[in-house]
């Protein structure tokens, strides 16, 4: 759910990566029954995996380019092509291969119910709160997916605003709510189909219970804010020639042309390579607009308008090499910033005289990472993370700390979320084997009570989470978060899952999923190591991880690997990896370059070809990040470690699953598909499978029935490849 200031920065950083509206509660991996844990079935037959048949062949129709001075050969660019006759009937013949092996599996029944208990369950988001009105979502366990709700009062009933389960017969349609008015009379919110970044965004009247008449055409949007006076909306769409804010009157009584009467507000000059975003302030008489140089935010450009008094767009920072994000609340623009200040500090700008050299510290820098800000209650809610590990602590306006708010156990915090002048707040807090519980914070006493607490079949007193550090091969200190049952043997013998994500600034922090729930209370070991390119430690920490400097990512997790080996946690027998995204990209490369330290690998969206990466979709984002063959010396770092041109016949590679889908308008589906028949054709003795969804994508929105039977098939995939009971 996209609110229009809570986490305000965290929405950002997730527009950054694909311009996408935040959800809350759907497509998230839940949890099931109220009665302890389930008996622990035997997940696989003993002994090695049951032969197989061979997989379907696949024509090769080399292409050769010379990129940079070098001849370079692809079997399978005819792949590419998604749409072709060649490439659909290619697809049908590896789900079918797919599907002749996985759902065979032994164990599969029982594993499946374990994860659907953990999955169909009731669960409700944190809400946003307008007016007295508290609008926030709700699954119950029967349902696919999540309904729009609202409560009129604390106490109030429930009632629902908008349900996405009529919308599509396999309920692949997913609701999302963008904003909600000051009075809370009006809201928007956006439909998504299946898994993709575009949606379609709606203005829905609260009290009549009806949608407006306005309409908007399906697109890629990071901001949409409605005024106090439900006059208009100002929203950010991606068009061809770049992102652009638009100003959207609101059409009370009549329909008309979807744009027609929009008037552009900003953009014009930034090409699609730019990403930007919008925000309203509260008493919606503010609007920050925030322009960033690709999605690694090396650079970030600040502007702000008083549209209250339709007054011009103002630059913040226009030339300032750093990443800031503002805020306007109460009068007063609140800047977070890693402007001379690695690990950030919070500044105030003068809304008269907003450059930067004229900025107030508040907060100032400290050996804790600021990772987000939240203005609540007239307070500063300062997201800070120590050794990886969350905390919020809350600052006057002034910059003096007026107290931390207290969490239960090592796990991720959600929030703060509120209003600058109401005194209530809410705040997710959940860890790999806790789900999700939302608690209701009063901002002048501190007191917390809870919202919604989600139930699942697991015992938490009998697993732990635990961080430790290992060293990489430069000598590099890592952090590494495991989750197992007390108690654990290490005799080497332990089925363990390996996982990270290395990239675009992003920290990975305890967080619950059903997937590691299930892997955890299965007997297994759940380690999430803390890589290089992250943002765990800072810019620093982020850029020691990107261009030139991408091999450290996967150093840092072959170390990881090593050390789970070496501390007799596992062997490279019973060690699986996983990785979506750029962790795909983080499959491919160990796969590649470290074969004989894993068992099994689940390999997600990924990015494989880097070679031609930045030519499809939204990638040229990207580049920042991790450059592009097109330039010549950028070419030899990705040159050195792209996945798709390492893969040597004959090498006897760890049995993989990629997955992907036609929805994935992020990441091109072709790099799964390419990689997919390349390994295959290298003849490894292990099998190769793919999982091709034709209505999944990226962005979540997958169905809850869908996601027990995908999450099983993965699950099930592991544990029969890594010889588990």
């Amino acid at each position: 759910m996209l609110k229009r200031k809570v986490m305000l920065e965290r929405n950002f950083i997730l527009s950054v990566l694909a311009l996408l509206l935040a959800l809350v509660c759907n497509g998230v991996t839940l949890q099931g029954p109220k009665h302890g844990d389930p008996a622990q079935p035997a997940l696989a037959a003993p002994g090695g995996p049951p032969a197989l048949a061979a997989p379907p062949k696949t024509a090769a129709n080399p292409v050769k380019d010379v990129v940079q001075g070098v001849e370079i050969t692809d079997p399978y660019r005819w792949l590419e092509d998604q749409d072709s006759r060649e490439t659909r009937a290619w697809i049908d013949a590896q789900n079918a291969y797919t599907d002749s092996i996985i759902p065979k599996l032994p164990g599969r029944e029982q594993l499946k119910q374990r994860v659907s208990a953990l999955v169909k369950i009731d669960a409700m988001s944190p809400p946003t709160v307008r007016n007295g009105r508290y609008f926030f979502f709700k699954r119950q366990a029967d349902q696919d997916q999540a309904v729009l709700y609202m409560r009129q009062g604390l106490d109030g009933k429930d009632q629902i605003l908008v349900d996405p389960l009529p919308m599509s017969p396999d309920h692949t349609v997913t609701v999302n709510m963008a904003d909600v008015s000051q009075d809370g009379k009006m809201l928007a919110y956006v439909i998504r189909h299946g898994g993709a970044d575009e949606v379609e965004p709606h203005l829905f009247d609260v009290d009549a219970r009806k949608d407006l008449p306005d309409s908007f055409p399906k697109g890629r949007y990071s901001g949409f804010g409605i005024l106090a006076d439900k006059s208009g909306v100002y929203l950010t769409r991606l068009t061809a020639e770049g992102p652009r804010v638009y100003f959207h009157p609101i059409s009370l009584n009549k329909a008309g042309d979807a744009t027609a009467a929009e008037v552009e507000v900003f953009g014009k000059g930034y090409g699609p390579e730019k990403i930007v975003s919008n925000n309203l302030s509260d008493d919606g008489r503010y609007l920050t607009i925030t322009v960033s140089y690709g999605s690694a935010a090396e650079k970030t450009d600040l502007f702000f308008a008083d549209v209250s008094k339709k007054g011009p767009v103002v630059p913040v920072t226009t030339d300032l090499k750093a990443t800031s994000f503002a805020q306007i609340d109460g009068g007063r623009m609140f800047v977070r910033t890693n402007w001379k200040a690695p690990k950030w500090r919070i500044m105030e700008a003068d809304l008269k005289n907003p450059a930067p050299e004229h900025w107030r510290e508040v907060i100032p820098e400290s050996g804790d990472v600021m990772d987000g800000l939240s203005l609540v209650g007239g307070m500063l809610a300062v997201h800070t993370a120590h050794d990886v590990v969350g905390r919020v602590k809350l600052f006057d306006p002034s910059g003096k700390l007026v107290r931390e708010i207290t969490l239960p156990t090592l796990g991720a915090i959600s929030g703060l979320g509120g209003s600058w002048d109401s005194g209530e707040a809410f705040f997710s807090f959940a860890s790999y084997y806790v789900p999700p519980t939302v608690y209701r914070y009063d901002i002048a006493s501190g007191k917390q009570s809870t919202w919604s607490q989600q139930k699942v079949p697991i015992d938490a007193a009998k697993y732990e989470v635990k961080q430790v550090w290992y060293t990489s091969k430069d000598g590099t200190k890592i952090p590494m978060f495991l989750a197992h049952a007390k108690g654990l043997k290490l005799d080497g013998s332990n089925p363990t899952l390996l996982t990270g994500y290395g990239g675009f600034n992003l920290s990975s922090t305890p967080s619950f999923n059903a997937f590691a729930a299930a892997w955890i209370s299965s007997g297994g070991v759940y380690a999430v190591a803390n890589m290089r390119g992250g943002g765990e430690f800072g810019e620093a920490w982020h850029h020691a991880g990107m261009l030139e400097k991408k091999q450290n990512v996967f150093d840092d997790f072959f170390a990881a690997a090593e050390w789970l080996i070496q501390s007799k946690y596992t062997s490279p027998a019973r060690l699986a990896i996983r990785g979506n995204s750029n962790g795909g990209l983080l499959m491919g490369a160990a796969v590649t370059q470290r074969p004989e330290l894993f068992g099994a690998v689940i390999c997600g969206y990924p990015l494989l070809d880097m070679v031609r990466y930045q030519k499809f979709l939204v990638a040229k984002y990207w580049v920042p990040e991790y450059g592009s063959s097109d330039d010549p010396q950028q070419f030899k770092w990705i040159y050195a470690y792209s996945p798709y041109h390492h893969v040597k016949p004959g090498t006897k590679y760890p049995a993989i699953l990629f997955l992907t889908g036609d929805a994935d308008t992020r990441v091109a589906p072709l790099h799964a598909r390419k990689m997919t028949a390349l390994m295959q054709a290298a003849g490894s003795e292990k099998p190769i499978l793919l999982h091709y969804d034709t209505a999944a994508g990226h962005s979540p929105g997958t169905p809850a029935g869908k996601q027990v039977e995908n999450t099983t098939d993965e699950l099930n995939f592991l544990f029969w490849q890594l010889g588990a009971k």
